[in-house]
């Protein structure tokens, strides 16, 4: 697969700390992020690269020795005029389908994982997406149960609640959606192709908690070098184990108040924002694991409990958190309610204590189970996370009767992130 890297914008917002410097030539702990991405892309056996220029040009082109010895087949393609964020594409004579990426990404992902699905879902184009803990000043992907996209959110004058779903940068492409658009000059990938694409029904987004970040701002290049630092940006490939922190809704992030049934019933815990920018920090995913029996006694639909769940990733996000994936049970083993929906009155192996949840995540994010936590306010959460094979963490005054012989007490979600 050929890989297009976008690296003609001119960066003003990094020009106070690297004037006269291209992004793609920004060094990051001593690597160029060129060098970065041409090495991330030679990982995944992707060495065939098209590097679209503008600005500074020049100075691109003569670094490139830096990439060739990682054996790269790497062309250039300069634009003598700005052509947007789509226009060189329509120049390229791209015959399969491409990987598409900014020139100021920081990034290791298992493209193998993404091209997969991109093939599985016969996409015309796939984007890579993510929560991130700016979601108020990013635009959202609006998708379905299968990742479809049906909407893209601006940033602008948005009103609601809105999952926690970002373009992070990164896209596979089949030419055929070019076809479908054709263009001679300027264009923006956004607008003009893949916002229109939507009604096609064949634009995927593609969810992972892998590392994908710009560094084009100087906070996110603090950030960003941070992260390389310590070897966050590596770890979060999905081809290795992940460690996560299981976290239960109710009465452990957002207040105790009975059978929630409308998003306004759910206000957060003080300092639960607090906690899980924590522990996204530390490089644990955060996982919400809840029984949500609301949904077999028909109090509320499946795309009601979304629209609670959407309020929830909101209200983080306006503190800087964000949730790696819900996961809830929406069983119950009791009959007898009004309106209830008997084919989900069963008993379950994902109702906790069961450890089905817990369980299918570790295989989605491959996670090491003895590496991760789960932390709850009853006796479900600590002895599912033991039936899971993770570390008890109960929120509360006394740890329950007969719990775990290594569960954990902590007053608060917050006092247990901060002995992380």
């Amino acid at each position: 697969m050929t890989a297009v890297i976008l690296a003609g914008g001119k960066g003003t917002r990094m020009s106070g700390l690297f004037p006269d410097i291209p992004k793609p030539l920004i060094p990051v702990c001593g690597k160029s992020v060129l060098l970065r991405q041409t090495e991330a892309l030679a990982a995944n056996g992707i060495k065939k690269i098209i590097i679209v220029t503008g600005y500074l040009s020049e100075k691109i082109e003569r670094d490139v020795s830096l990439c060739k010895k990682k054996n790269a087949d790497i062309s250039f393609f300069t634009e003598k005029t700005p052509l947007g964020t789509a226009g060189a594409l329509f120049k390229l004579e791209l015959n399969d389908d491409f990987l598409l990426l900014g020139g100021d990404l920081i990034f290791d992902v298992s493209f193998e994982k993404m091209l997969a699905f991109h093939k599985n879902n016969n996409a015309l184009a796939t984007l890579f997406s993510h929560p991130n803990s700016h979601p108020a000043d990013s635009a959202l992907i609006k998708a379905d149960e299968q990742g479809r996209i049906t909407d893209f959110i601006p940033k602008e004058n948005r009103e609601g609640y809105f999952q926690n779903l970002c373009n992070a940068g990164i896209q596979i492409i089949s030419p055929e959606l070019l076809r479908l658009f054709r263009c001679d000059g300027k264009a923006d990938l956004d607008a003009d192709i893949l916002r229109p694409a939507v009604k096609t029904g064949r634009i995927f987004s593609y969810k992972s908690s892998e590392y994908v970040r710009d560094m084009g701002t100087p906070e996110r290049y603090a950030a960003v070098s941070k992260d390389v630092e310590r070897g966050l940006v590596s770890q979060r490939n999905l081809n290795n184990k992940q460690k996560a922190v299981f976290l239960d809704r109710d009465g452990t992030i957002n207040v105790f108040n009975g059978f929630i049934t409308s998003p306004g019933q759910l206000s957060l815990i003080p300092g639960a924002a607090q906690a899980i920018k924590k522990i996204n920090s530390l490089g644990y995913l955060a996982v919400v694991i809840t029984n949500q029996p609301v949904i077999a006694r028909g109090d509320i639909t499946e795309s009601e409990l979304k629209n609670i769940h959407n309020r929830l990733e909101t209200l983080l996000g306006e503190e800087g958190a964000y949730l790696d994936g819900i996961f809830y049970c929406p069983h119950h083993p009791d009959s007898g309610f009004i309106g209830e929906r008997t084919r989900l009155k069963i008993k379950c192996e994902c109702r906790k204590p069961a450890p089905g949840l817990i369980l299918r995540a570790a295989r989605e994010f491959n996670i090491d189970l003895s590496q991760s936590y789960m932390a709850g306010d009853s006796r479900r959460d600590i002895f599912a996370a033991q039936n899971a094979g993770c570390t008890p963490v109960f929120i509360g005054d006394d740890l329950p009767e007969n719990s775990p012989k290594n569960a954990l007490l902590f007053g608060s979600l917050k006092e247990f992130a901060d002995s992380l």
